[in-house]
């Protein structure tokens, strides 16, 4: 069949770049995903299916307690909810109009401890909206907890006023049938730091997706994920880095193991340099280590440059299996196979560990990793790839 097209009926060019994608807090103004969309083209849509009924959650599924720095709850049109948040996805808009109070979290000052945001899942779907705000010269740590099962839609919004250091630890220790779609969307004040970092471990289909916007002159984003997918599991970061102030400062790395048939990882990174962002500095990449046959992840690094007048800036993406040389430098030393593939894997993701800064937690993380190592070889889910 030929299709002709008038001046009138212009041909229909889809959305590819991330900065022009639709945003809406209206739940109508964005079609059911098919998975043919751009930005649900690598996600199991299937699997989210409930998450895209427009229509309230099951009652108790999902509690969130806070532990210090909570404020009263957030109407929609009480700042700052809404001063860096407007969904792009249908997922996020249902959250947005499903969660009537949002949790306002406070960083001010120096909190000497990280404020805890413990969200279990009871089993059915929910819809949150959590409001963190670091304000004016505040220095401080915000930790997020997921755990238990449930079907979640989590709006994260995040406020970074001028001078502030603040970091985000989101970890994702679910139950395997969970479902976890995740929408974080943060703006950065001047001389302000967000360091933000996503880590991923449990659940069935866990979609986690960071929008940073550099705003304030002189502000910095060190974005990091980790990663562990066993087999079934879908794992997944759609990461977006919008450089607008002058020298500001993008560092994006994301890491990724997968061990067992049909485990998978999507990583998707763009950075895009705006006109009036003379001096930026940005670098990302993506690593991913694939220990077993019947594993696939996908990386997609992309870059825009709207301006000549920049530091520098580049991404990179590698996705392999054991490296034969670390190998072979171990066993030469006398290490047995298996413990030297057992070394090679934490030395490779210990890197994104020890960036989080709070060491209870890192050795936890450390446990974990050693747990799914050993949970694959008793499997056989670790054989070589």
């Amino acid at each position: 069949m030929t299709t002709t097209y008038t001046e009138t009926e212009p041909a229909f060019i889809p959305v590819q770049t991330r900065s022009e994608r639709p945003r809406s807090y209206d739940p109508a103004a964005f079609e059911r995903p098919t998975g043919r969309e751009v930005n649900w083209k690598h996600t199991p849509v299937d699997r989210l299916a409930r998450l895209f009924d427009d229509a309230a959650g099951d009652p108790d599924a999902v509690t969130v307690r806070v532990d210090g720095g909570q404020a009263p709850a957030l109407a929609v049109g009480d700042a700052p909810r809404g001063a860096a948040f407007e969904p792009e996805d249908l997922s996020a808009a249902i959250a947005w109009a499903q969660s009537p109070a949002a949790h306002h979290i406070v960083v001010d000052g120096e909190p000497a401890e990280p404020l805890l945001v413990d969200i279990v899942g009871r089993g059915g779907v929910a819809h949150e909206h959590l409001v963190i705000e670091a304000r004016a010269n505040a220095h401080g740590t915000v930790l997020l907890r997921h755990h238990g099962t449930a079907q979640l839609a989590e709006n994260v919004e995040i406020v970074v006023a001028d001078g502030a250091h603040l970091e985000v630890v989101t970890v994702q220790q679910w139950d395997d049938d969970a479902v976890h779609a995740a929408s974080h969307q943060a703006v950065v004040g001047r001389d302000a730091t967000l360091r933000h970092i996503v880590v991923s471990f449990g659940g069935g289909v866990v979609r986690v997706n960071p929008s940073v916007r550099l705003q304030g002159a002189g502000s910095r984003a060190e974005l990091y994920g980790i990663g562990y997918s066993d087999s079934g599991q879908h794992l997944e970061s759609q990461v977006y880095l919008h450089h607008e102030g002058a020298d500001t400062t993008g560092d994006v790395l994301y890491k990724g193991a997968l061990q067992g048939a049909g485990a998978r990882t999507v990583w998707i990174g763009d950075v895009l340099i705006g006109p009036d962002a003379v001096g930026t500095d940005s670098y990302e990449a993506n690593r991913n280590l694939v220990l077993t046959e019947g594993a696939r992840a996908e990386s997609i690094p992309n870059l825009e440059i709207e301006t000549g007048d920049i530091r520098g800036a580049g991404h990179a993406s590698a996705t392999g299996r054991f490296d034969d040389e670390q190998l072979f430098y171990l066993q030469a030393r006398g290490i047995s196979e298996d413990e030297a593939r057992r070394l090679v894997v934490l030395g490779f993701l210990s890197e994104i560990v020890q960036r989080i800064g709070l060491p209870e937690l890192e050795a936890e993380l450390i446990q974990t990793i050693e747990a799914e190592l050993a949970q694959g070889a008793q499997s056989g889910d670790g054989a070589p790839a």
